[in-house]
């Protein structure tokens, strides 16, 4: 065989080696890739329905030692959780040996000690279930039923990035006063024949407090994480401005997101992915006052945006504030892991996944069937805007694979 035939041959031999990596093998990968993320969705399902039960087996560590080691930079808890039922029962039980005010804030809360010293936020009731908040997106008082709901969501999106919460009763008359602070104690009042307080907070007011059902006051309770992940608060870079006839950048330059990814931690790493995530959880709770976030401190952008505060959410079940996935439709990418789900989450899954993780709660129903179905409207509307993008970009650009190995060790 001359020589230009045998460099002709190696050419085209070489050529389909780099055909069969391209579009063969790395097909394979991404088909191993995505068959983990039908086997995640499906031991998910299984395990979305949580009985809260005090038994603890094959342990001698208490439920807040428990949740305290399951924390790490990536995930607040991990994927199996046998003993969370567990967990949210003692936050939903155990006694109160310490109430006071909440910590900085806007809005109405107080920080409560359980018995075996672990803190918890008490967001307490303000609105029936059925009642609609008019006005902008971020308009009135915090949900205490929004926190539950978004925790659960929190699951089903396999995101783990949220703080355990759960509902629970509490007696303002024999279980708060009694161990309440001054500081605390000096904002309670009887309004008719209801205990209510206002506490301290930028908003709170002593002609807006909060009222119990006689002395029983329905509210949320959130897991405080442990002191040994100290957090770090950011400025959202989508944040709105919160002034009237005053736009932030992002809402009238195209190309924002294009500045963001040359600034630090969004232009390595995954925040810019934790990012995106958080728009699709936000626009799908209805949740439009993310103006900061907060992650671990010293974490070099690689923590976890976490996700606190989702109280001003479930708000109006009628209004789809479509700027909430500006990131998303401004930046076009998403991760694979993410699409993957919203797409198993179609076709009204995800409203019955929230409904049964949601059932045994102890302040069930945690959501009217208004805000469930607007669930299922609005994530049409985030698989649209997906599409969208990969029509204009095309899937290779849009679809990011970033995935991490998460040890809980």
């Amino acid at each position: 065989m001359k020589l230009k035939q045998r460099v002709v041959l190696l050419a085209i031999l070489l050529v389909i080696f780099i055909f069969t990596k391209v579009f063969l093998i790395d097909n394979l990968d991404t088909s191993a890739a995505n068959r983990e993320d039908q086997r995640a969705f499906h031991r998910m399902m299984a395990g979305l329905h949580v009985e809260l039960d005090p038994r603890l087996e094959h342990t001698l560590q208490s439920p807040w030692e428990i949740a305290a080691q399951w924390v790490v930079p990536r995930e607040v808890y991990p994927e199996e959780t046998p003993e969370l039922g567990a967990v949210m029962h003692a936050m939903t039980t155990k006694r109160i040996i310490k109430a006071d005010v909440g910590y900085k804030g806007t809005q109405l809360k107080a920080l409560l000690i359980l018995e075996g010293g672990q803190k918890v936020v008490f967001k307490p009731k303000r609105y029936a279930r059925d009642y609609v908040v008019e006005g902008e997106p971020y308009a009135g008082y915090d949900r205490h039923n929004a926190e539950v709901a978004a925790f659960h969501l929190d699951r089903i999106l396999g995101f783990r990035r949220a703080p355990l919460v759960v509902g629970r009763f509490v007696n303002l008359r024999t279980e708060i006063k009694p161990v309440a602070t001054e500081q605390l104690l000096g904002t309670f009042m009887t309004v008719g024949n209801n205990t209510c307080f206002y506490g301290k907070c930028y908003y709170c007011r002593e002609t807006e407090p909060a009222c119990a059902d006689g002395d029983i006051m329905e509210g949320s309770v959130t897991l405080w994480l442990p002191d040994v992940w100290p957090l770090q608060k950011h400025r959202h870079p989508w944040g709105r401005t919160y002034r009237e006839g005053k736009l932030a950048r992002w809402e009238y330059d195209e190309s924002y997101c294009d500045a963001v990814k040359k600034t630090s931690p969004y232009d390595s790493g995954p925040r810019l992915l934790d990012i995106i995530d958080t728009a699709i959880f936000d626009y799908l709770i209805g949740n439009a006052d993310r103006h900061h976030y907060e992650s671990f401190q010293d974490d070099e952008g690689a923590s976890m945006l976490i996700l606190l505060d989702n109280a001003k959410s479930f708000g109006n079940p009628a209004l789809d504030e479509r700027s909430i996935l500006a990131p998303l439709y401004q930046c076009c990418i998403i991760r694979v892991s993410t699409w993957n789900r919203l797409n198993y989450l179609k076709n009204g899954v995800l409203k019955s996944a929230l409904k049964t993780a949601m059932s045994h709660d102890p302040i069930s129903p945690v959501l009217s069937d208004p805000h469930l179905d607007a669930l299922d409207q609005r994530l049409l509307s985030i698989l649209a805007t997906v599409k969208q993008c990969t029509d204009q970009f095309g899937p290779d650009v849009v679809l990011v694979e970033d995935r991490m190995t998460l040890s809980h060790l």
